[in-house]
């Protein structure tokens, strides 16, 4: 779950922190540094939020019964693989207009006023953040009670996260955030199908789907479930050395095709930088890259 969870609080945390480098950058150059603040005021308001939220799910699910939890658990996860199904594929799409968007956003709202501004700095960050408080709650819910690998993965993604954003900001780093987000997308899409088996099971266990007890493999006499190769597996991806058929089924049927929608070319890829760009304009040219920004 370490690994996994590594991922998630580093895609997911430098996703905010580019949102951030933009927005700071943007109003750094068109000199309109009293806006800083109310940036601020939005973010931290949307980190809190997404910290209250992961701890609500956690610490409340633990209070009620088992079935009710189990359903809690699996709805959860349900909505957290959408969520990030959903990110995965507009990060995808807009990625060359993100910029362009964010600014053209911001511009409008300093014109509106502060507290606009300080709604855009949420809006950006609190999306992120809401996409991670479920996916490590679902994460942490499949790792079992006593385990750490999770919450300790998703700091240090996140930590990871943060100084690459800064890095980004002061011209130290460059990435290809486009291959960053493509290649990291892959990988999240058969994190995201671990999810969805785990939360086909927890219905299950709860009752409202049928054949817990139908398996469809059991490989227990020859990979122990402590061992450290199914420990690898389960952290990544979580399959067992024991699955029912339904969860199995869940996990392929999500991993083929989502894998094919989102490796297959984007057609919107053939949209100029200038036209993206011309496309985002607030009271200045917006740019394309957090590069650009500055």
């Amino acid at each position: 779950m370490f690994a996994s969870n590594a991922l998630i609080g580093l895609r997911e945390g430098l996703e905010a922190a580019l949102v951030v480098v933009i927005l700071v950058a943007f109003l750094v150059k068109t000199d309109r540094r009293w806006a800083l603040r109310y940036v601020w005021i939005g973010v931290g308001a949307a980190v809190a939020l997404s910290v209250a939220v992961a701890a609500g799910l956690t610490l409340g699910s633990r209070e009620l019964p088992e079935s009710v939890e189990e359903t809690v658990t699996g709805a959860a996860s349900l909505i957290a693989v959408g969520f990030v199904t959903a990110m995965i594929f507009w990060m995808r799409a807009t990625a060359r207009s993100v910029a362009g968007d964010l600014t053209g956003r911001l511009g409008r709202a300093v014109d509106i006023g502060p507290w606009a501004v300080a709604l855009v700095g949420f809006l950006g960050v609190g999306r992120e953040g809401l996409e991670t408080a479920l996916f490590v709650f679902a994460s942490v819910q499949a790792a079992g009670e006593g385990s750490s690998a999770p919450l300790l993965g998703w700091a240090v993604g996140l930590l990871a996260a943060v100084a690459l954003g800064l890095a980004i900001y002061q011209g130290a780093v460059r990435i290809d955030l486009a291959k960053f987000f493509r290649w990291t997308g892959v990988v999240l899409v058969f994190v995201a199908a671990g999810i969805l088996a785990y939360a086909v099971h927890e219905l299950q266990e709860a009752g409202w789907l049928p054949g817990e007890d139908s398996m469809a493999f059991d490989v227990t006499s020859t990979i122990a479930e402590d061992s450290w190769f199914a420990t690898l597996v389960r952290g990544m991806f979580n399959l067992r050395p024991a699955m029912a058929v339904l969860p199995v089924v869940a996990w392929f049927a999500y991993v083929v095709p989502v894998l094919v929608l989102f490796l297959r070319p984007n057609r919107v890829q053939n949209v100029t930088p200038e036209a993206s760009a011309a496309a985002g304009r607030a009271d200045t040219d917006a740019p394309t890259t957090p590069a650009q920004v500055k």
